[in-house]
């Protein structure tokens, strides 16, 4: 078992280097792998993250807080041990953190994905002696079609509900997942269907996104429509914590469906009174995730939150040394909370779920 990286109360430690990886307690130095909620949390002292994305994590991070950025590749000299960033492909800025003490690697994959996204940095494979994974979606049953087909079928979803006067209400990650949706429908070829109008909290991070670099389609924000928007021929943008709320209100009649992994699962969506599902992840799928651990090569596995013990079990199976590591990881698994309206989701809000 390797001494380099431990669990310890405040998270991930690394005690030859004097920081943590992604704590989810207040920390002297915390070193980043992306801007989600659950892995760069408020209160440390210090932060280190990835260049490519300095400005999401300024957008969520406290204004106050000491942030400083490495590019990918870049390395650094971290009390004992030689520390990178390299790229997750999960969302903008998401980074794998390599650290290496006396011959000995670490790698801390974070939140991954193997699948093309043209909002962010491509996975990047990194043999290591000690591969730490994420295993949110690690059952066999989770298997992603191509992103292009999964886009197209968005795309009419779209123009079917345009053509019965609906409008398309769409719920999705503020950050990532819907800047890739964006994206996508804008490289599908052709005008758009229509205008898109975006939730504050996925505005918010199209500014960020913008910022960064990354040319997406005009949006417009739902605060700013004015009164008498035709919404029916439009596609509506907004994070999964605005499901259910009096926001959506407004756009009646409309249809609505949910962009996640977790919509492989027919049943899910039908828990979840949707219209539609789209089975689209930022998540490494079950043939993703094996992909990713052989290519580490590493002689012991870590894996953290999602199906960890189901993975441990099947890695075992296939003759590596696994162990299931609790974290306070999340992955996706808050997507399908619901607000009530006596707690409306705010325009104004952090994406609650992301």
């Amino acid at each position: 078992m390797t001494r380099l990286l431990t669990l310890a109360p405040e998270g991930l430690h690394c005690p030859a280097g004097g920081f943590f990886i992604d704590p989810w307690r207040p920390v002297e130095r915390a070193l980043i792998t992306h801007a989600h909620g659950d892995h760069a949390r408020p209160g440390s002292v210090a932060y280190l993250g990835s260049e490519a994305g300095r400005t999401v994590l300024a957008a969520r991070l406290p204004p106050d807080a000491t942030l400083q950025t490495v590019r990918y590749g870049e390395h650094l000299r971290i009390g004992e041990v030689d520390v990178s960033f390299h790229p997750a492909g999960h969302v903008l800025g998401s980074a794998q953190i390599r650290i290496e003490h006396r011959g000995e690697v670490v790698v801390v994959s974070g939140d991954f994905k193997l699948a093309p996204d043209p909002t962010c940095d491509a996975f990047e494979p990194l043999r290591c002696d000690t591969y730490v994974t994420e295993s949110t979606f690690g059952l066999p049953v989770y298997r992603w079609d191509p992103p292009a087909v999964t886009l197209d079928a968005i795309a009419r979803w779209w123009n079917d509900n345009r053509a019965t006067g609906r409008a398309s209400l769409l719920f999705a990650y503020a950050f990532g997942k819907a800047q890739r949706i964006l994206v996508g429908l804008a490289q599908i070829g052709g005008a758009l269907p229509g205008p898109i109008y975006c939730h504050g909290a996925v505005e918010n991070l199209n500014a960020a996104y913008r910022a960064a670099g990354v040319a997406l389609p005009s949006t417009l924000r739902v605060a700013d429509a004015p009164r008498g928007t035709r919404w029916s021929d439009a596609l509506i943008l907004a994070p999964p914590s605005a499901r259910g709320s009096r926001w959506c209100l407004r756009f009646a009649p409309y249809a609505s469906a949910f962009a996640s992994g977790w919509m492989a699962i027919r049943g899910t969506r039908r828990r979840a009174s949707l219209d539609r599902g789209f089975a689209l992840s930022d998540h490494a799928d079950w043939p993703a995730l094996n992909t990713a651990i052989a290519a580490s090569e590493a002689q012991e596995i870590w894996v953290t939150h999602g199906y960890r013990d189901e993975l441990v079990r099947w890695l075992g199976e296939q003759g590596m040394n696994a162990r299931s590591v609790d974290t306070r990881f999340e992955g996706e698994t808050a997507e399908m909370a619901t607000p009530t309206d006596a707690s409306p989701a705010r325009e104004s809000a952090a994406d609650q779920s992301a």
